[in-house]
């Protein structure tokens, strides 16, 4: 996973509701490589190098993800916070 990607749509085939995260809309799917899970939670973080200090780039995360993107986000000191995604 690139660290500058955003939250990505599913495939279409879920047939859940949709959500519009920074501007992409579609099944709300995590964000995780490959993973196909609903979106249980939203990671808000920015990457100080590159974006003004209000700004935040979303990552959504299933259960099994929060984790693992967390703490890929929480070591590049770029993670702001992590908030429920509303379903």
């Amino acid at each position: 996973m690139s660290s500058e990607a955003d939250a990505r749509p599913g495939d279409g085939t879920q047939d859940d509701t949709f959500h519009t995260v920074e501007g992409v809309q579609g099944p709300a799917t995590c964000s995780s490589k490959g993973c196909q899970q609903p979106a249980g939670w939203e990671l808000l973080w920015n990457n100080p190098k590159l974006h003004t200090a209000d700004r935040r780039k979303t990552w959504l995360a299933c259960e099994e993800h929060k984790t693992s993107l967390s703490e890929f986000l929480s070591a590049r000191r770029f993670l702001r916070e992590v908030v429920p995604h509303p379903s």
